[in-house]
């Protein structure tokens, strides 16, 4: 008989706990306003996806998923990384965001891409299908950081991580400072692995730790 890890066995429960048993964040949600962050040549003269891509050891073979891929400038570089027998699964709750990015990557001529429509509450990806989840420049305009990170958690194969990039600043200025990030990730069972300067920015590497009870999950405060 096949016995089943505790992990394992707890993911239909992480699947299943609404987001009303969830704090919100007790600070400044930014509002999405581009799908795009920044200009995507002064992006690549800065070299942000390459190093990020590099720390994290993203090789042939693995599945990374994009969350909030916007307009996919994560999604189309790290897909020939990949390669043919990896995927990225680009990911975002807009869906017209989504629907530009699949033309975008039909034109590129990328076969290793799959789409998800999420949620503000559930990044809705397959279980246990993940090596490493992005999240890009975009944490600080996750709505219920809480409700999402524990959800994500689901899909993560065993081993894998989330990687969160973002400035070290107000969230008001659509950053998020470095404290409060390790604050709410870990608030909801994620030990952090490491923090890296990226210069700007920085590169934040979690990987699920012992599971949290929902009910005693709280927000943190600045």
């Amino acid at each position: 008989m096949r016995i089943l890890s505790p992990l394992l066995l707890l993911i239909p429960l992480l699947v299943a706990v609404p987001a009303v048993a969830f704090p919100l964040p007790q600070r400044d949600v930014a509002r999405i306003v581009s799908p795009a962050w920044a200009n995507e040549d002064s992006r690549d003269r800065a070299g942000e996806a390459a190093r990020v891509i590099r720390l994290l050891g993203i090789g042939p073979g693995q599945t990374v998923a994009d969350i909030g891929a916007g307009s996919g400038y994560y999604t189309v570089r790290v897909s020939p990384v990949v390669g043919p027998r990896g995927k990225v699964i680009a990911q975002d709750i807009v869906p017209s965001y989504v629907a530009q990015l699949r033309q975008r990557v039909r034109r590129a001529g990328l076969k290793n891409v799959a789409f998800v429509l999420g949620s503000p509450i559930d990044p809705r990806l397959p279980p246990r299908s993940v090596d490493t989840a992005l999240l890009i420049h975009m944490y600080h305009e996750i709505a219920q950081p809480y409700a999402l990170l524990y959800k994500l958690r689901a899909s993560l194969k065993p081993g894998g991580r989330i990687a969160v990039v973002d400035l070290d600043r107000p969230t008001d200025a659509h950053g998020m400072p470095k404290a409060m990030l390790v604050c709410e990730v870990k608030a909801v069972g994620y030990d952090l692995v490491s923090i890296a300067d990226l210069k700007p920015g920085y590169l934040a590497i979690f990987k699920p730790g012992a599971p949290v009870d929902p009910a005693t999950v709280k927000a943190c405060r600045a």
